[in-house]
């Protein structure tokens, strides 16, 4: 089980990652988290100028902001992953969430293969608003993990059978990834009943193992969502995320871009 720690000005707290990301996050007593998803996914610095409107829009500050879904052209190398981290917490930063190294917030970032986008851009974002009579834990979205521990100076040296994609070395790439997503659950007092929606990310076959491996684990209660896209470094092949949110919203540009 992971560890967490609170992030007061947001109303949530989440489990301690590395410096672009946390590994997950979960509402306090008093909050519960909503989802928001662009129909047409803008470029970051636009994406998060409307995160602000959409969150004073709500009477809530920039600190409310506990998790985002980017998409990025193609995966990075281990040093440009480094470099476009830095940019984005520049932002998080300015809001007064990222302090130092500690980042509370959660994150995914992969690499659609069909018709990627021609620069980073913002894809979904979740955020904390009051709810009075809401318990701890209403609402959490635990952030993307391929198959390599984080916490190294590197992932290649790290990642579950390297250059593999046959379907065992998948098979065995996915057994961890889901390992990662119930360690995360489990820090936010969360499990897989609690999820209402599993990402996956990937462009190989996951027929042969989704039954036994994913389904029969009930690490997908209301489906599987597979995107047909890369993890964010090179040599990743898959990655997953999972969230248990109740209220999402569908943002059109004439809801943000006023």
């Amino acid at each position: 089980m992971a560890d967490t720690a609170v992030f007061e000005p947001g109303g949530y707290r989440y489990v301690p990652g590395p410096f672009q990301y946390s590994g997950g996050v979960a509402a306090e007593p008093g909050f519960v988290i909503e989802r928001a998803r662009f129909a047409k996914p803008p470029p970051l610095a636009e994406g998060f100028a409307a995160v602000e409107r959409h969150l004073a829009g709500l009477a809530r500050d920039p600190v409310a902001f506990c998790a985002c879904e980017l998409r990025s052209p193609a995966p990075f190398s281990e040093q440009g992953f480094r470099d476009f981290n830095r940019i984005y917490v520049g932002t998080l930063e300015r809001w007064g969430i990222v302090r130092g190294d500690t980042n509370p917030v959660a994150r995914s970032n992969v690499c659609p293969v069909v018709d990627p986008p021609a620069q980073p851009v913002l894809y979904a974002f979740s955020y904390t608003v009051p709810s009075p009579a809401a318990a701890a834990g209403s609402g959490f979205v635990v952030a993307g993990s391929a198959e390599a521990p984080e916490g190294h100076a590197n992932y290649r040296d790290h990642i579950v059978r390297l250059g593999e994609t046959s379907e065992d070395a998948l098979r065995e790439k996915a057994r961890f990834v889901l390992g990662a997503m119930e360690g995360r659950m489990a820090g936010l007092g969360a499990s897989w009943p609690s999820v209402t929606a599993t990402q996956a990310y990937t462009v190989h076959d996951l027929h042969p193992f989704l039954g036994d491996e994913i389904v029969a684990r009930g690490a997908a209660p209301f489906g599987l969502t597979w995107h047909y896209a890369r993890p964010p470094v090179e040599g990743l092949e898959y990655e997953m995320d999972v969230r248990g949110v109740a209220t999402e919203h569908l943002l059109k540009s004439g809801d943000i871009f006023m």
